[in-house]
């Protein structure tokens, strides 16, 4: 929310109010770095959680793994029109992989990509499309993983590791302690 309440979504001063955010703002470039990094990491937490479903066979839950699909495809699209917002433009990689993915939709890739794009560049009303989505996906990501959770639960798979459930006999301190501070230490190295 701080950083959309400084940027402008407009293609020539896009960069320059990204710029403004880490100059002029109180700790504008750790909020800006801080939602970098952790998308980034966000994305390793993920695809360790996707390994650990391939790992353990969840992918034989069709729904719950149906649904984590399409949580992924749209945590991707939430990470993409993203990553066009501080630059204003977009490479013609980047262009092209996002118009292949719409126009393979069925029915509606036509039109998804002629709204996407409102023509052959990204311009300004392109721009404020994308600034709107990379702030609205997130809360379908929210509604997503709650849906996750449903059909995960529906099968009763609580304890995907099989790890014994009386935990309680392991004594908080020194195990959990130690686990939850050299994780806060992992995320928080550079």
């Amino acid at each position: 929310l701080l950083l959309a309440m400084h940027y402008t979504a407009d293609t020539s001063l896009a960069f320059t109010s990204v710029a403004h955010t880490c100059r002029n703002v109180q700790f504008g470039w750790l909020i800006r770095n801080l939602h970098a990094n952790g998308a980034s990491f966000f994305f390793i937490c993920i695809y360790l959680h996707i390994g650990r479903g391939f790992y353990y066979g969840s992918y034989l839950y069709k729904e719950t793994w149906n649904t984590g699909v399409i949580l992924l495809l749209t945590l991707m699209a939430t990470a993409f029109v993203g990553y066009v917002l501080p630059w204003g433009q977009m490479s013609f990689w980047g262009a092209t992989v996002i118009t292949n993915l719409f126009s393979a939709i069925p029915y509606i890739g036509q039109t998804l990509v002629e709204w996407a794009w409102g023509g052959f560049s990204v311009d300004n009303p392109t721009l404020t499309r994308f600034f709107a989505l990379h702030f609205l996906l997130p809360f379908m990501i929210a509604g997503l993983t709650l849906i996750h959770l449903t059909f995960l639960h529906e099968t009763g798979s609580n304890n995907p590791l099989g790890i014994s459930s009386d935990c309680d006999k392991i004594p908080f301190h020194t195990y959990f302690s130690t686990k939850d501070i050299l994780g806060f230490i992992m995320l928080l190295l550079p």
